[in-house]
């Protein structure tokens, strides 16, 4: 079942100094990047059983960021150029925020399995079933398509687009195949519709009618989910509005695109942001239907502050207006580490963060 999962998380956790340094230095001495991530992933593994998770990741401390299994498997970028991202941080605190993609400059090909590096490890030492995580393939096009070098290879947004599905569908299939109970993609391009100046920046830079993107983007994530689905695997979908460094990027409720992105997503869990108003109200979840998981991101992974947990349980049943308690489930808004840099908050935080999340599942769900 897709609410088998009460106390969820996104996927990624912060990294120990020692493995930043090690990846910095990884063309040096790929050997001991190898042991230290072994040795990192098999503690964050632990600690999640601690904390009393039944879903377990590998905090994807394999990657420079939460995009980086596929950038680093297909060939066809151009890692040294970016489209520039306006990132905004809701404290005075702030940090430099870190790039997550490149350019595509060749026609793209796929060179090894994009999870093949993590999951033979996970599958060897997790005490439970695994979640795997995956960059949803809408999110390219908005940020690696740059007009006078990606159009000479793909025509338009859209041909890149479809070319990426295929190789996600691979994967997803490949997954799914060898057992691996719970897959997320992560889809952050979705809050652009929701955002007056994003939506206007699609207009002007990518020149698409926002809505027509986004009929052709949930076709794509439908068309990578159908690759996976089969019994007992959880397809999930993670939507929020920018996670790097504390910084976020867009801003707005759900409502614009809820009805049609939450009756046509063909998602067994929605995994929404709601950790502070920029995310709206409740209201939208009324169009999602009641044979879904709603997972409720109320806790925040960008700010260290401990949540309480007795509003955390109001919250859940202010949403239990819209959307069935039965169906809900509880989780942080995004990952603590989307880039390997991580978030402004200690892991000490990051952890209280998730008992947290576990402690409140069982008060409301137990």
């Amino acid at each position: 079942m897709s609410t088998e999962y009460r106390a969820d998380q996104v996927g990624s956790f912060l990294r120990p100094q020692e493995l930043l340094e090690a990846r910095r230095n990884a063309a040096e001495n790929p050997q001991r990047l190898r042991e230290i991530e072994d040795r990192e992933i098999l503690r964050v593994l632990a600690k999640q059983k601690e904390l009393g998770l039944k879903i377990f990741t590998d905090g994807e401390l394999r990657r420079q960021n939460f995009m980086s299994d596929f950038t680093d498997a297909v060939e066809g970028f151009d890692m040294g150029d970016a489209v520039a991202r306006s990132w905004r941080v809701g404290e005075a605190k702030s940090a430099r925020e870190s790039s997550v993609t490149g350019i595509v400059i060749s026609k793209l090909r796929q060179v090894r399995p994009l999870t093949g590096h993590e999951l033979s490890f996970l599958k060897a030492n997790s005490p439970g079933a695994i979640k795997m995580t995956l960059p949803s393939a809408t999110q390219f096009p908005a940020i690696s398509f740059k007009r006078g070098v990606t159009d000479k290879v793909y025509e338009n947004h859209s041909a890149l687009l479809w070319d990426i599905v295929g190789i996600m569908k691979t994967e997803l299939a490949r997954l799914a195949a060898e057992g691996v109970k719970y897959i997320q993609i992560d889809a952050p391009r979705y809050s652009y519709y929701l955002d007056p100046k994003w939506r206007e920046w699609i207009r002007a830079e990518m020149k698409i009618d926002p809505d027509a993107l986004l009929d052709d983007s949930i076709s794509a994530d439908n068309a990578c989910f159908e690759a996976a689905r089969r019994p007992g695997v959880t397809l999930a979908v993670h939507l929020c509005r920018g996670n790097n460094r504390s910084h976020w990027y867009a801003e707005g409720g759900y409502d614009a695109i809820a009805e049609k992105l939450f009756t046509t997503m063909a998602a067994d869990r929605f995994l929404l942001e709601y950790d502070d108003e920029r995310s709206g109200t409740f209201e939208p979840l009324r169009f999602i239907p009641k044979d879904k998981t709603v997972v409720l991101g109320l806790v925040s992974s960008k700010l260290p502050q401990l949540e309480n947990g007795d509003d955390l349980v109001r919250r859940i049943e202010q949403a239990g207006r819209y959307f069935p308690i039965d169906n809900l489930a509880l989780s942080p808004q995004c990952g603590f580490a989307s880039t390997m840099e991580g978030n402004l908050l200690t892991e000490d935080e990051q952890w209280a963060k998730l008992r947290l999340v576990v402690e409140t599942a069982k008060r409301v769900w137990n």
